[in-house]
């Protein structure tokens, strides 16, 4: 297997295991709360137990500065997966994850109005067509129906992973990925441990291995094959398979819950979805 091949095998699956998210927040049985906490523990254990094996500090580089992005970002996350995983039980996992899908309208809004960057008409285009797309997906725009609702809660867990993005991007140059990743965790872990007080703490035997599998396997492993992926080929390209993750989740959902989705949820995915991926798809064809 080539370094090329081997960078686009780690970047699929990559894409499959975050994909699987929302399968198993469907399949677990807990609050989002309790499943984000579980989560968010189980990861920053397992990339601490990494960061040992291979060499990686985790306090390298830190400073002030650092810390209070790590903390905010930190807190973006938790409202991300509570959000996400809200949106799974409500809506289902196709509403939760076109919700989500919509992170990069929200990135551009963001780097606007927020950052004052320059923003283009392309960039603008992509932005109404998400929003038009979320409008095919929604099946009314009631609180009475409960796929609204859900991609109400995704789109949510899409505006904050919007601000987690756009945050990562200034610490990514100083401090390593699985550092970023490890302190994140640990802060989702601290955020929403109060939260234990207010809610059922039941878990069953099955909800113990999905949240592993969660955790260890779609959390901790699919970000050490994401930051892989682009040893091997440009990050535009992992960028551009990565985007391909609704698609997964939406076709395994349907098949296993029976989630099957209507004419007009579907011209509305691949609005939404084509318009995330089309920035990837122009950059990595430029960088060939």
């Amino acid at each position: 297997m080539t370094n090329h091949q081997k960078g686009l095998a780690f970047a699929h699956l990559a894409a499959v295991l975050f994909g699987m998210t929302g399968i198993l927040g469907a399949l677990i049985q807990m609050d989002a709360s309790l499943i984000t906490f579980g989560r968010a523990s189980l990861a920053f254990i397992s990339l601490y137990l990494y960061s040992r094996l291979v060499g990686i500090s985790l306090k390298q580089h830190l400073s002030l500065f650092f810390i209070g992005r790590l903390l905010f970002s930190g807190v973006l996350l938790a409202i991300h997966w509570v959000a996400f995983f809200y949106a799974v039980k409500i809506g289902g996992v196709a509403m939760a994850t076109l919700g989500f899908a919509s992170f990069p309208a929200f990135i551009t809004l963001i780097e606007r109005f927020i950052l004052r960057d320059k923003v283009n008409k392309t960039a603008w285009g992509l932005v109404f067509i998400v929003m038009f797309g979320l409008f095919l997906v929604s099946p009314e725009l009631t609180w009475h129906n409960a796929n609204s609702v859900g991609l109400v809660w995704g789109i949510i867990s899409g505006l904050s992973f919007a601000g987690l993005a756009v945050v990562n991007r200034t610490m990514g140059h100083q401090l390593s990925a699985i550092s970023i990743s490890f302190w994140q965790n640990l802060i989702v872990a601290f955020v929403t441990l109060p939260a234990l007080w207010f809610i059922s703490l039941s878990m069953t035997g099955s909800d113990g291995v999905y949240l592993l599998i969660l955790s260890v396997i779609c959390t901790a492993l699919s970000h050490v094959l994401f930051v892989s992926s682009v040893k091997y080929i440009p990050a535009r390209i992992t960028g551009l398979i990565i985007s391909l993750e609704p698609v997964y989740a939406i076709a395994v959902a349907w098949w296993l819950f029976n989630e099957q989705p209507t004419l007009k949820m579907i011209i509305g995915g691949i609005l939404i979805i084509g318009a995330a991926v089309y920035p990837h798809e122009k950059a990595a064809h430029s960088e060939k």
